[in-house]
């Protein structure tokens, strides 16, 4: 049985086969987790992603899907990069943002991982309540390994107290 846990910490330094990168559609680095990934990473990272944009997604990665690349230095195997939906500019659907975890773990399950480490995809610069995104993304994921046994673990890591609450609230409220 698949466990789903938050826990405090830095994602670039996640030691499970795939790490989610809460990206922007043009998949060439940004700020928020997306920056501290791409630093962590190395010019590597980069370098896929702009691979990426000649090839397969010329007009960048849709809001609530993903896509892997390599991990250039990071400790994990490959980075799957999704892009939130941002309510700033009116995206706020809910589903939209479930994808983002469920399109994940697809990805994921389809490169042989047995772990996945997520952010709070959409509850930064996005512009998603914390205790919102929680409820969406913990939902999400926990009926997704229900689904589609396989992996090991799914880890949300939070950067901050406040994050780390609502998911674990999330957690408990979900069974």
């Amino acid at each position: 049985m698949t466990r789903v846990e938050a826990v405090p910490g830095d994602l670039t330094t996640q030691d499970l086969d795939v790490v989610v990168n809460a990206a922007n559609s043009t998949l060439l680095g940004g700020g928020g987790v997306d920056g501290a990934l791409h630093a962590a990473a190395g010019p590597a990272l980069l370098e896929e992603c702009r691979r990426l944009r000649r090839t397969s997604h010329p007009d960048g990665l849709p809001v609530g899907h993903a896509v892997a690349t390599g991990a250039g230095r990071l400790p994990c195997r490959w980075v799957v990069h999704t892009v939130g939906p941002n309510r700033h500019r009116g995206q706020d659907d809910p589903a939209l943002l479930a994808s983002c975890v469920t399109r994940s773990l697809a990805v994921a399950r389809g490169l042989g991982a047995r772990g996945v480490a997520f952010p709070a995809v959409g509850a930064g610069a996005y512009g998603w309540p914390a205790e919102e995104a929680a409820r969406v993304l913990v939902g999400a994921a926990v009926a997704d390994v229900a689904a589609h046994p396989g992996l090991d673990v799914v880890r949300f890591v939070l950067v901050s107290d406040r994050m780390l609450a609502a998911f674990t609230r999330a957690l408990g409220a979900a069974g």
